[in-house]
């Protein structure tokens, strides 16, 4: 996520005891893994749940209509393009905007091809709770912030408005964000996707006030209904240095990303893989199986696929 980059989705089971993003999804092999000979894929996995609901789904049909074998590993962001130039990941299903990568490995070297759109748009943006953004309607005005710094005030904020992030391994403009505003909080990582989540929930069973960042597309405003707060517009070029930004987040049409030469030579996987595209609802769908109903992202899946040929036959012609 720039996510979550320049910063945005979802996160998992696989997450709760790494939260920086070091899991190994090899363990997810394949029903093909000791076929000798047999085809094979490697996705890279962000440590998102829409990340590994994309996989997810493309790993099954790869799997079950094209007859591949797939393996899956879960890289950190900007080392995912590291990887996938080397080759040692085929494809990257989720980026959500890295320019300086993107120069480097798609126009420079050429060792990464573009594989298109995904078919969602990501947004990353600070939030608060509705249920609090009902009872102050001004809180989601970034000028009246402060006005409520008090609110947010937890033992890790040290006297100042806490600002809840997630991973320490997602570049966020929050710090920068906070200086340059002049705004009296303090960023606070959560560790991970999961234990945001975790204390999200949390406050909200409860009802107390909290102000996070946070992305879009993402299943827990499903179960957590959050009010955006408006940071001063976005325009062209805003966060081009990152020590002085101090505007809000771009809305990014997430795009996929191929080694260069599995792009060429891949086959029916490169092709399936090009033409794989989503709606935010259909990864929606699926993330909420895995993190909300705790389903085995392969029986997510299924239940998937199989609600829905309409959508994915047209990725295998």
């Amino acid at each position: 996520m720039r996510r979550r980059t320049t910063a945005l989705v979802g996160s998992l089971v696989l997450l709760t005891a790494t939260g920086c993003g070091a899991a190994d999804m090899t363990k997810q092999a394949s029903p093909f893994a000791n076929a000798g000979g047999a085809k094979s894929v490697t996705l890279s996995v962000q440590s998102w749940v829409g990340a590994q609901s994309n996989v997810a789904v493309a790993q099954y049909i790869l799997q079950h209509e094209l007859g591949y074998r797939v393996d899956t590993v879960q890289v950190d962001e900007v080392p995912a393009w590291d990887a996938l130039s080397q080759g040692r990941v085929d494809a990257l299903l989720e980026d959500w905007g890295h320019p300086d990568q993107e120069k480097r490995y798609v126009r420079d070297k050429k060792t990464i091809a573009r594989g298109g759109d995904l078919g969602v748009t990501g947004h990353i943006g600070w939030f608060v709770p509705t249920y609090l953004a009902k009872e102050h309607p001004d809180i989601t005005d970034w000028r009246n912030l402060n006005k409520y710094a008090s609110l947010f005030r937890t033992a890790e904020s040290g006297g100042k408005g806490q600002l809840m992030d997630g991973s320490p391994s997602y570049v966020t403009n929050d710090k920068a964000l906070v200086r340059n505003l002049k705004l009296d909080y303090q960023v606070v990582f959560a560790g991970s996707e999961a234990a945001q989540i975790t204390q999200m929930k949390q406050f909200a069973k409860e009802k107390k006030p909290f102000l996070t960042y946070w992305y879009s597309p993402q299943w827990l405003f499903e179960k957590v209904p959050m009010t955006e707060v408006k940071l001063p517009p976005y325009k062209e070029g805003c966060d081009a240095d990152a020590a002085k930004v101090a505007c809000s987040y771009p809305h990014t049409p997430l795009q996929k990303y191929l080694n260069a030469d599995f792009a060429k030579s891949g086959g029916k996987a490169a092709a399936f893989l090009k033409r794989f595209r989503w709606t935010t609802r259909d990864q929606n769908e699926v993330s909420l199986m895995i993190a909300d109903q705790k389903l085995d992202p392969q029986e997510a899946a299924k239940k998937w696929v199989d609600s829905h040929p309409a959508v994915w036959k047209k990725w295998l012609s």
